[in-house]
């Protein structure tokens, strides 16, 4: 089999760069404060109970306190929102400073202003992955009613929904 198509990291990254994907905030509360990290890994695995997976690296700067907690928030991105995308996905940003525009929601969860929707889940489990966990939440409040088109995340950038 030629070198080109063994699996390895960068295999699964080029890979991956082909497959368009929802772009979602991830937030916790935090010891010293809010934490929050850019998603594409978000997936519903079950209606009934209503759950929710995505994966987070154990080597991330919020892993700590989603390892520790009890409720995470997840905001489904609209287009509108690459700088904000980019900002919770920046290491060493301040994610919770102007001009996000966030308050705290259910269960003590920073909420997200201007999404299309948003979840709060009640973690259920923390699967080891390799470098990553998936952590798996039950759905307890959510609001689907913003307005906008998704945003996306393809070939390395923040796209638009094409007609």
């Amino acid at each position: 089999m030629p070198a080109d198509l063994l699996a390895t990291p960068d295999l699964l990254r080029s890979v991956f760069r082909l497959h368009a994907a929802g772009v979602a905030v991830i937030t916790a509360r935090g010891e010293a404060g809010p934490v929050g990290f850019t998603a594409t890994s978000l997936t519903s695995v079950s209606a009934e109970p209503p759950l929710l997976s995505f994966g987070v690296g154990t080597g991330s700067s919020s892993w700590p306190a989603i390892a520790a907690a009890d409720h995470v928030g997840v905001h489904i991105l609209g287009e509108h929102q690459q700088e904000l995308a980019a900002t919770f996905a920046r290491s060493g940003a301040d994610r919770f400073g102007p001009p996000t525009v966030w308050r705290e929601g259910p269960e003590g969860v920073p909420v997200l202003d201007g999404v299309v929707a948003w979840l709060v889940g009640r973690v259920v489990a923390r699967v080891p992955a390799g470098d990553h966990r998936i952590v798996l939440a039950e759905v307890v409040h959510g609001d689907p009613s913003g307005t906008g088109r998704p945003l996306l995340y393809h070939q390395g950038r923040f796209q638009r929904l094409g007609d």
